[in-house]
């Protein structure tokens, strides 16, 4: 029987279980899990949020193969008031750059909060610059190419300063403070592939 956890990642945590210099890792945080537990794709080192691990391969390439294009849902902060023709660009899709290459992003969805969302604070906490505004959006993409939310907002004018990774289908980080996580039933592959 395939076994799935929700985490949610803290800020500077690597997506891995080996160590690596002196940063934190996932072992930090779920060092009882069984050995043949992964998790399924990324967050950066400087992203926090929905982390899926589990031993269900079918699943893990399910949710990795650009090809069945899952939603994943972003909150992210951003330096500067950011316009309605920023948000534009975001869902037409933005040329930014992988491995030197010229890529365009496909078509999201995107929008402003108009009130920040009901996250914990981060620690230690976003660099807060009084003359300069910042602002909250949602992002949902169906691809995850390599800092691809930090590559697509700096493309428009407006550096990501805090990333956040909401959902996974229709899985949310909801309930889950930072370091925490859950053990979910089967019924959870229904939630993460978005159908009902």
């Amino acid at each position: 029987m395939p076994l799935y956890y929700i985490f949610h990642k803290p800020f500077q945590v690597l997506s891995q279980f080996s160590a690596e210099g002196d940063k934190r890792t996932l072992s930090d945080y779920l060092p009882h899990l069984p050995k043949n537990i992964y998790p399924v794709g990324r967050l950066d080192y400087d992203s926090e949020g929905l982390l899926l691990l589990t031993d269900d391969k079918p699943l893990t390439h399910h949710l990795l193969d650009p090809s069945f294009a899952h939603p994943r849902t972003y909150y992210v902060q951003v330096e500067g008031a950011i316009t309605m023709k920023a948000i534009q660009q975001l869902e037409q899709g933005v040329l930014i750059k992988i491995d030197g290459k010229q890529y365009q992003t496909k078509k999201a969805i995107a929008e402003i909060l108009a009130v920040a969302p009901d996250v914990s604070e981060r620690n230690p906490p976003v660099r807060f610059r009084k003359n300069i505004p910042t602002s909250w959006i949602a992002l949902t993409l169906t691809e995850g190419k390599n800092r691809q939310v930090r590559r697509m907002t700096a493309a428009t004018g407006y550096p990501t300063l805090r990333l956040i990774r909401y959902a996974i289908g229709r899985v949310t980080i909801v309930g889950l403070a930072p370091g925490e996580y859950k053990l979910m039933n089967d019924e959870v592959k229904q939630l993460l592939l978005n159908r009902s």
